[in-house]
């Protein structure tokens, strides 16, 4: 028969010691009114706060995002062949071969570190600002000829009006590259002509609003020089500003026609050439009574009929004028008579001329 065991009862101190080791191996609650489902709940609405917030942060950075893109403040790389040049006359008639191998060694070199600046034109791109970068990326193209440098990297402005366009090309040649007085003059016409501004004046202190009072009024020179002897004149940015003042001078006291014609019979091959025919007649001009007139075309009633070659000057105040570029002919007509409804007419006339033949 097996021997009962005797239990004994635990004394205090055990019962003690037994509970002080229970309560060490069982972490305590820190709220001891709260079921484990609360806490859990608790715990989710703490991450889906943090998840609310992470949510807002992230609307707002794409909102900033498209705002951003939307004003033409990110850089996008876009093909270069998806870009005209000629949706505005450019200020820069004459690139030197010298700065562009110069610079094209530098974007090899280092990358091209300023972009250029483009508008979406429903086709591509149009350029505003940057025609020297652009063709010299192209031109490293082409000279490498293993599809790289087809991209350039450039800000997508919004459409702008012409005016400001225009502006925007001046303002980076005048900062990277002085234009010559002759650039500064030419473009200043050609902005008016094309209704960016209501004068040739407005166009002058518009584009070039912080240079000095005389250094516009040197531009003015050059651009009467440009709009009276621009289409006969084959080496005009060679002009000195000394040369150009004086001739300008000429032009004010009423030598347009005088000055054509030397043009027409002595044109020569270079800048010196120019000159020699054109200096007798100035310093002739200089030397005759002085016209009133401080600046603009002679008030004094002005020879009609062929001067030179390609101006035809009609008694109205019209004067018509031939060119002709790698597009074909052009005919410009000038004068205080010429509105829209004029030229209307006078295509009337021309689609008849051309039919007829």
């Amino acid at each position: 028969m097996a021997k009962r065991r005797k239990l004994t009862a635990p004394s205090v101190e055990d019962l003690q010691a037994i509970d002080a080791e229970f309560r060490s191996e069982t972490p305590a609650r820190t709220n001891r009114t709260s079921a484990p489902i609360a806490q859990v709940a608790a715990d989710s609405a703490q991450f889906g706060h943090a998840e609310n917030v992470q949510s807002r942060l992230d609307k707002l950075d794409a909102e900033r995002l498209r705002e951003a893109e939307k004003n033409g403040l990110i850089v996008t790389e876009i093909p270069t062949d998806k870009i005209t040049t000629d949706a505005m006359v450019r200020d820069r008639t004459v690139l030197s071969e010298e700065e562009m191998l110069e610079l094209r060694l530098s974007i090899a070199a280092n990358g091209l570190r300023l972009p250029i600046e483009v508008y979406a034109d429903g086709q591509g791109y149009s350029l505003l600002s940057g025609y020297r970068r652009l063709m010299a990326m192209r031109g490293l193209a082409e000279l490498n000829g293993d599809g790289k440098y087809t991209t350039i990297k450039a800000f997508v402005r919004p459409s702008t009006d012409t005016a400001s366009a225009f502006a925007a090309m001046v303002e980076e040649n005048e900062v990277r590259a002085n234009l010559s007085h002759y650039e500064r003059g030419r473009i200043a016409v050609i902005a008016a002509q094309q209704g960016a501004f209501g004068s040739t004046e407005e166009a002058v202190n518009v584009l070039f609003a912080s240079a000095s009072k005389s250094k516009r009024s040197k531009v003015r020179s050059f651009a009467e020089v440009f709009e009276m002897l621009g289409d006969m004149l084959a080496h005009a940015e060679g002009l000195t500003e000394r040369r150009g003042l004086r001739l300008a001078g000429a032009l004010r006291q009423g030598g347009e026609s005088r000055l054509r014609a030397a043009l027409d019979a002595g044109q020569g091959g270079s800048v010196e050439d120019e000159w020699i025919a054109l200096e007798p007649v100035i310093a002739e001009i200089e030397e005759g009574p002085r016209d009133t007139v401080k600046r603009g075309r002679p008030k004094a009633a002005t020879p009609t009929g062929w001067v030179g070659n390609d101006t035809l000057k009609l008694s109205t105040g019209v004067t018509l004028r031939k060119e002709r570029d790698s597009q074909g002919f052009v005919i410009r007509l000038s004068g205080k008579p010429v509105d829209a409804e004029m030229i209307d007419a006078a295509m009337e006339e021309l689609r008849n001329l051309f039919e007829r033949g």
